[in-house]
């Protein structure tokens, strides 16, 4: 490995510090509390030194919400393949669950964290394969078009909406409460596919 490919795996090892620190400190914390030079002090930096790869606290949350979304994006990709609208609508809620379990911080940050509404540069709004919204109301309106719903639920936002909040209700709790010995809990796994196939099976004709 040459000189310049050493330096930017390094640069790139420094941002990546960066990240993970601020995306800690902006959940246990909230983001308007965290300073940059938190940040600096909890991965043992200059504050100097975020600044060289970070303009402002704003751009490091922007670069965050810009990856992480990403994420749970591609989380999806396999199940585009599934034809049917109401299973690919129900493998989709069960994707997103297992995106909360495998990274809780990020989840945290996307859905749980107040912060300035962020407008990623390089997430394209509306397309299904960056936008994990835009995926989940492409399945909807697929199943709107073929007639899988009651046809009281005719609104594709709403639809999604409500699915949405009903999936995240049950990974926030878990993510939120899991340690939390006063209730005698069933698995996520259960609680998770009791959720699913309410939401679904009950919007379903």
């Amino acid at each position: 490995m040459g000189t310049r490919e050493r330096r930017e795996r390094e640069r790139e090892e420094v941002r990546s510090k960066i990240l993970d620190a601020a995306r800690d400190l902006f959940v246990a914390a909230g983001y308007e509390a965290v300073t940059m030079r938190r940040i600096a002090d909890k991965i043992e930096y200059s504050p100097t030194a975020i600044y060289f790869h970070f303009r402002d606290k704003d751009a490091l949350l922007k670069e965050l919400c810009q990856s992480d979304f990403l994420t749970l994006a591609h989380q999806f990709m396999a199940i585009g393949t599934i034809a049917d609208p109401i299973e690919k609508l129900k493998a989709t809620g069960k994707a997103y669950l297992q995106f909360g379990l495998d990274y809780p911080n990020h989840y945290r940050l996307m859905f749980m964290t107040p912060h300035p509404p962020i407008d990623p540069d390089e997430v394209e709004k509306g397309n299904p394969e960056e936008d994990s919204y835009a995926f989940l109301k492409a399945i909807v309106a697929q199943a709107l078009s073929e007639k899988r719903f009651r046809p009281e639920y005719e609104n594709a936002d709403l639809v999604a909406q409500t699915v949405w909040a009903g999936v995240h209700g049950v990974v926030s709790l878990q993510i939120a409460k899991c340690n939390d010995d006063w209730i005698e809990w069933r698995s996520i796994e259960e609680r998770a596919t009791v959720m699913i196939d309410v939401l679904v099976d009950g919007l379903a004709r």
